[in-house]
């Protein structure tokens, strides 16, 4: 892992002698090699199996300059991303959750038209409290109510668990999560809080499909009196947390539970506790697609792009060692249409998304 700390504190020397713009030219262009290192950024969720690659990718290509893997949180990761196109921009974007359609039209701006999509798995966004914690079993209605900033329309003021249902126990809430700019952040408020509200605000269900950004104020925004702490992108502290104040709750994903497992359990939601299986059937309300992003542009430009990608594909498999770091596999039918996107480089079409 030193590689790759030695790689990002030099950030990022051009290997061509003409300079930036000729750089970004080439890279624009379709030109022969613009950066001799492969970039990366995005979300803390994906960075562990995208540096996994990595270290595959130089094992089978000593030759090859470490390439730079950042954790920066999905959404600093796609405004990085979508900034431009050649050797000063980023060639991946990681990221928990799918690229929005005013993100695409922000790259588009910059340039960034022509971009793979390629799901290379599945997670979970998982709540966890510390081995010698209280055991919790939770709803989504639950961490709604608990944390959102303004539930039923009136500031939250619950201060125990106990105040948001009488069969959990009188502990202060204490959620220890991710910034506004991680995509895990963003699955939490559409996977659970939305789900919270629409259970317990049935109204609710009319404002989402009419008013989304009114939906999201109602039901979607989290309280900022301590209830719920902004952790920041590093998930371990999180973990560390948890077991300095064994009350408390995190959120991270999937993932960190299992690398975690000797200091964390998961917390069950609905009934069903986070794991590989729950998760692979969807039957875990936290589910969700985790993605990499890449430039086309950049694939005929970046030495070892293609062959980072193929290496990509070809560990993601239920057997493959990002399986054993906490992926969940997705299903055959994605698997092979990821890869196929990877080998006939097919770009997203921006009508899919919303």
């Amino acid at each position: 892992m030193s590689r790759f700390v030695q790689a990002l504190a030099a950030m990022l020397p051009l290997a061509c002698a003409g300079g930036l713009a000729a750089c970004v030219d080439q890279a624009a262009g379709g030109g022969s090699g613009s950066r001799d290192q492969i970039t990366a950024v995005g979300s803390s969720t994906v960075y562990p199996f995208t540096t996994i690659v990595a270290e595959r990718y130089l094992a089978d290509t000593p030759q090859a300059r470490p390439p730079v893997i950042e954790s920066t949180g999905t959404g600093a990761g796609i405004k990085l991303f979508c900034a431009g196109v050649g050797a000063a921009h980023p060639d991946i974007g990681d990221a928990s959750r799918r690229l929005r359609r005013a993100e695409y039209d922000e790259c588009a701006r910059h340039g960034v038209t022509a971009v793979l999509e390629v799901q290379i798995g599945i997670d979970g966004i998982a709540f966890a409290e510390a081995l010698e914690g209280p055991r919790m079993a939770l709803t989504p209605a639950d961490i709604y109510r608990a944390l959102a900033a303004a539930p039923f329309g009136r500031r939250n003021a619950a201060r125990t668990w106990r105040d948001v249902n009488p069969a959990l126990p009188a502990i202060p809430i204490q959620v220890y999560g991710p910034p506004a700019t991680s995509g895990t952040r963003d699955a939490l408020a559409e996977l659970i809080m939305a789900r919270g509200c629409e259970a317990v605000e049935p109204d609710t269900l009319e404002l989402h499909e009419r008013d989304p950004d009114a939906f999201a104020a109602r039901c979607q925004r989290l309280r900022e009196d301590g209830a719920y702490v902004d952790a920041g992108e590093n998930d371990n502290l999180i973990v560390q947390k948890l077991r300095s104040n064994p009350d408390a709750l995190g959120i991270f994903g999937y993932g960190y539970l299992e690398q975690n497992a000797g200091v964390v359990r998961g917390v069950t939601l609905n009934g069903v506790a986070p794991n590989y299986a729950t998760i692979a059937s969807g039957s875990y309300p936290g589910a969700r697609p985790l993605y990499i992003y890449v430039k086309k542009a950049h694939l005929r430009a970046i030495p070892g792009l293609r062959a980072f990608l193929r290496q990509y594909a070809a560990l993601w498999g239920t057997d493959g060692p990002l399986v054993r770091r906490g992926l969940i596999a997705a299903p055959i039918a994605v698997q092979r249409r990821s890869a196929a996107i990877i080998a006939n480089e097919i770009a997203l079409d921006p009508r899919e998304l919303r």
